[in-house]
């Protein structure tokens, strides 16, 4: 099993973690535990609010970089590690951590 196939496995094994998505530096899918249409809905958003968090940051300290990005909202919270070649998107159900 790969690197990335165990890290995918561990991440999953954890409890609430609903589902993991690996996306490349462009924002399209490379790796899902997902259903296809949510994995492309997730996807596109995440990469374009990442984008937008990356520049902010860079607009405040250029010296500066995103490294991780964690949203909240009442059903979900979302993890998302940037990489320069490729970004983990982690989904769990906060309730159930």
């Amino acid at each position: 099993m790969s690197e990335v196939e165990e890290t995918i496995k561990r991440i999953t094994g954890h409890k609430g973690v609903i589902g993991v998505i690996v996306v490349n530096s462009e924002g399209i899918p490379i790796r899902t535990t997902l259903d296809n249409s949510t994995t492309v809905q997730y996807a596109g958003l995440i990469h374009h609010l990442t984008s937008k968090a990356r520049s902010t940051v860079r607009d405040i300290d250029p010296q500066n970089d995103l490294t991780f990005l964690r949203i909240r909202s009442k059903k979900h919270e979302i993890m998302i590690a940037p990489e320069s070649d490729y970004m983990l998107i982690t989904i769990q159900n906060p309730a159930a951590v």
